[in-house]
C-alpha cells in the first residue's frame, strides 16, 4: 500500500484550484476581464459603473464532462512488460451560476454564486496504479514463478468529488468620468470526499496455503468525506475612456481548512474509525501503530476523524485590455496569474511546484446585427509543474483552450447566450527509478517505471440576461 491523497477535481477553465467560467459569454469568447455587462460582477466588478443604469440578473447552465487517465509502463516486471491504462471519468451535473447588479449614477452593487473551484465527480473503476501495482509486485515477490494474474485478483475502485461554492458580493464607485473602483469579498464552503476500496485475494492454492489458508491479502475500505469554509477580499480598477478599456483585479487567497467526518475507514477487518475514536482527539500514528503497524497506521493518518487539511484557493492577479474597433468590432486581450506556490495544499505539495500558473486569454466579437453576437476566444494555461507535484489522484496538464458561440437579444431586455469551449491538453510524462522491493515506496518493485497523464476536457452551455 501506498500514501492516499485527496483527489483534485477540476472540470473547468482556470487554475489548479480555481475557476473562470461561470457565464456563458467565457464559454463563447474567454477573455472577459473587459467587459461592462453583467459577467463582469465576477470579471470586471469595477466595469460596471459604465454598464446597465438600474437592475439587471444572469443566469447561466453549463454542462462539462472530462477525462483524466493514467497509463502505467514497467518493462519487465511480473515476468513480461507490465502496460495498463487507468481510464478515470471527470463529470459534474449541470452546473449553475446566477449574477445580479444594480447602478445608479455614480455606485453599482453587484453579486454573484456559484461553484468558484474544482467542481465535480472523478471515478475509476479499476482503480488507480499507485494503489494496484504495490499490491502485484508484494504478490510476484512471494512467488516469481506465476505471473499476477495468475495468482490473485483485484477488485479495486476509487473516485472523490471536490466542490467549491462560493457567493461574491461587489460594490464599485466611479472615481472619475473614466475611473472606478471595486471592493468585494468573497464565502467560499468546500465540500469534497475521497470513496473507494481495494480488495485482493490469492486465487492459487500453493499461495493461500502459505498464508495459513487466508486468501484475502488486503481489504482496504474508505469513505471520507471533508468539509471546510473560507474567505476572500477582492479588488478591482477599470479604466474605461470611448473604445478602450483597461482592467485589473486582485482576488487574495482563500484559506481553507477542511475537516474530516470520516464515515468508514477498515484496513483487513479492522475499524479504525471506531479505534482512533476510542483513543480520543489525540490520535497520532504512533498511537495506532501498535494494533495496525507504523507503516499502515502512517499511511491512513490523513483519514482519521476530525483530521484538517488546508484546500487553499490562490491568490489571483488579472489584467485586462479591452479595444472597440468599430461600433460591431469588439476584442480584449487578457493575464491571469494564480499564485498556487504559496497556496497551501494537502501535504504541502504546494513546495513541489517549480512556480504559479500563468494563463494568457484573447477574445473577439462582432455583432452581425442588432440581433445576434458571434464570438471566438483562445486561452493559453502554463502551469508550474514538477514530477514530484504530480500524482495518481491529483495531476494537470498545461493546456490550449478554444470556445465559440453568439448571443440573441431577443428584445431589448432579454439576451440569450450559448457556448462551448473544449480543451486540448499535453500530455505529461513520469518516469522513476527502480526502487527496492519491499521498501515501501510508491514503485518499490525492483524496475523502472513510466506514467503518462492525459486529460480532456469539454463544455456546453445555455444563459439569459435580462435588464430591468
Amino acid at each position: 500500500m501506498t500514501v492516499l491523497c485527496g483527489f483534485s477535481v477540476a472540470v473547468n477553465a482556470g487554475g489548479l484550484m480555481t475557476n473562470t467560467n461561470y457565464h456563458i459569454a467565457f464559454d463563447r469568447m474567454m477573455a472577459r476581464g473587459a467587459s461592462l455587462d453583467i459577467d463582469a460582477a465576477y470579471s470586471n466588478p469595477a466595469g460596471l459603473a459604465w454598464g446597465h443604469e438600474g437592475l439587471q440578473l444572469s443566469l447561466n447552465f453549463q454542462k462539462p464532462w472530462q477525462n483524466r487517465d493514467i497509463e502505467t509502463s514497467i518493462p519487465g516486471f511480473l515476468g513480461s512488460d507490465f502496460s495498463k491504462k487507468y481510464e478515470g471519468v471527470a463529470s459534474a451535473p449541470i452546473v449553475p451560476a446566477l449574477f445580479a447588479s444594480y447602478k445608479k449614477d455614480q455606485w453599482a452593487v453587484s453579486a454573484m454564486i456559484g461553484i468558484v473551484g474544482s467542481g465535480g465527480f472523478v471515478k475509476y473503476d479499476d482503480g488507480i496504479p499507485m494503489l494496484n501495482v504495490p499490491i502485484m509486485a508484494k504478490l510476484f515477490a512471494t512467488n516469481t514463478a506465476l505471473k499476477a494474474d495468475q495468482t490473485y485478483s483485484i477488485d479495486s475502485k476509487m473516485e472523490g468529488k471536490q466542490y467549491i461554492f462560493g457567493g461574491q458580493l461587489n460594490f464599485t464607485y466611479k472615481i472619475t468620468d473614466f475611473l472606478s473602483a471595486a471592493v468585494g469579498i468573497r464565502a467560499n464552503y468546500y465540500d469534497g470526499f475521497n470513496k473507494g476500496h481495494v480488495v485482493a485475494t490469492a486465487t492459487n492454492p500453493l499461495i493461500v496455503a502459505a498464508l495459513g489458508g487466508k486468501s484475502e491479502l488486503i481489504n482496504l475500505q474508505l469513505d471520507c468525506p471533508q468539509k471546510g469554509w473560507g474567505f476572500a477580499p477582492i479588488v478591482s480598477l477599470a479604466y474605461h475612456n470611448g473604445p478602450l478599456t483597461v482592467t485589473t483585479r486582485y482576488e487574495f487567497r482563500t484559506k481553507i481548512n477542511t475537516k474530516n467526518s470520516t464515515e468508514t475507514l477498515m484496513i483487513n477487518g479492522t475499524n479504525v474509525k471506531t479505534l482512533a475514536e476510542t483513543i480520543g482527539p489525540k490520535t497520532t500514528v504512533a498511537s495506532l501503530a501498535t494494533q495496525l503497524g507504523t507503516d499502515m497506521a502512517g499511511k491512513i493518518a490523513a483519514y482519521l476523524p476530525n483530521v484538517e487539511t488546508r484546500y487553499d484557493m490562490p491568490a489571483m492577479l488579472s489584467a485586462a485590455v479591452g479595444y472597440e474597433f468599430t461600433d460591431k468590432l469588439r476584442a480584449t486581450a487578457e493575464y491571469h496569474f494564480f499564485d498556487d506556490k504559496h497556496a497551501k495544499m494537502a501535504g504541502n505539495r504546494q513546495d513541489e511546484l517549480a512556480g504559479g500558473t500563468n494563463e494568457f486569454l484573447l477574445g473577439v466579437e462582432y455583432d452581425i446585427n442588432d440581433k445576434f453576437t458571434i464570438s471566438c476566444g483562445g486561452q493559453r494555461t502554463d502551469y508550474g509543474l514538477s514530477d514530484n507535484y504530480q500524482m495518481n489522484t491529483s495531476f494537470a496538464c498545461d493546456s490550449w483552450s478554444v470556445g465559440l458561440g453568439g448571443a440573441w437579444n431577443v428584445t431589448e431586455k432579454i439576451r440569450l447566450n450559448a457556448g462551448y469551449f473544449c480543451t486540448i491538453y499535453s500530455d505529461y510524462n513520469k518516469s522513476f527509478a527502480a526502487g527496492t522491493p519491499g521498501s515501501g515506496g510508491y514503485y518499490s518493485t525492483g524496475f523502472a517505471a513510466k506514467e503518462t497523464y492525459s486529460r480532456t476536457n469539454n463544455v456546453i452551455g445555455v444563459g439569459v440576461d435580462y435588464k430591468f
